[in-house]
């Protein structure tokens, strides 16, 4: 089913118990208001505008807005100290001019580093910023998916501290939370669930538990969250029918995003937000009933 023909998929309150909710039901309406308001296919800015700007930085997501981007995706982990930054790896080595594990390393010990230069030298001295100042700065202007990447420390306090942290901006309504660690989602659920939740889905044979029904009973997620290669119609189909989307991850390839949008994914996760608007723009213009038509 097309995206630009089909029905869209849309949030539905049924999808999350209410009991958890009590005298609430409009928090999850308004939630739902905001997720359905976004544009279908979903474009979410993969740590920001990633193929333009240095990822999971402030430059990244403020240049994914201008470029138009629907909606912004990032990583959140903790620090020694506790607090909470915004960083894909476990260690700085990739992304700063530093070496370590990002859970060593205080948040003092960290704002030293710079995570600019590697990218291009016209962002030097841009900061590993806290997830604080992310939401400050953008979470009343779109739409973000937060990655709880508590990979390395499966346990540790980062979905409370997540949680407290939106419920305090009151973002509530302008947020998701994804993951690969359904531990961390459950947690997250518990405390915010009116939240929508993304379960990430690894490539290939690995992630075929959390595709499979199985999945659905582990985490109540809203949106299955699969690499692309792994999108099939089949699996379009069947979560539709269920009230769920599907959310996939990481595209970056003219060819691939067409051929995604045609199946119906409700969005995609890319680097490059605007090639992907392009294609959007481009794939509705041609299909539009007031088209030209070519000869």
């Amino acid at each position: 089913m097309s995206y630009l023909t089909g029905k869209p998929f849309r949030y539905s309150i049924a999808c999350y118990n209410l009991a958890k909710l009590p005298n609430q039901p409009d928090i999850l309406r308004m939630v739902a208001a905001m997720f359905n308001d976004l544009p279908r296919p979903i474009i979410f800015a993969h740590r920001g505008a990633s193929a333009h700007a240095p990822e999971n930085t402030l430059a990244a997501f403020e240049l994914a807005l201008r470029q138009g981007a629907d909606a912004v995706e990032l990583d959140a982990k903790l620090t020694a100290d506790g607090q909470i930054v915004v960083i894909h790896d476990q260690t700085v080595d990739r992304t700063t001019d530093g070496s370590g594990r990002v859970k060593d390393l205080t948040l003092a010990e960290l704002r030293k580093l710079d995570a600019g230069s590697h990218f291009d030298i016209a962002f030097r001295g841009e900061p590993i910023p806290t997830l604080e100042e992310v939401l400050k700065a953008i979470g009343q202007l779109t739409f973000v998916n937060i990655e709880l990447t508590n990979y390395a420390s499966i346990l540790d306090q980062l979905p409370e501290k997540t949680a407290v942290l939106v419920k305090r901006l009151k973002l509530s309504r302008r947020v998701m939370f994804s993951s690969f660690n359904p531990i961390s989602l459950r947690r997250a659920h518990h405390l915010l669930p009116e939240v929508p939740i993304g379960f990430l889905a690894t490539p290939g044979f690995s992630g075929s538990f959390v595709r499979s029904w199985l999945g659905r009973l582990i985490v109540p997620y809203l949106t299955l969250n699969p690499e692309h290669r792994d999108v099939t119609p089949k699996i379009i189909t069947q979560l539709h029918k269920l009230d769920r989307g599907v959310l996939t991850y990481t595209v970056n390839d003219n060819d691939e995003i067409d051929r995604l949008f045609q199946l119906g994914v409700d969005g995609i996760f890319t680097d490059d937000p605007p090639l992907a608007l392009r294609i959007r723009n481009l794939a509705k213009r041609n299909r539009s009933p007031n088209a030209p038509v070519k000869s």
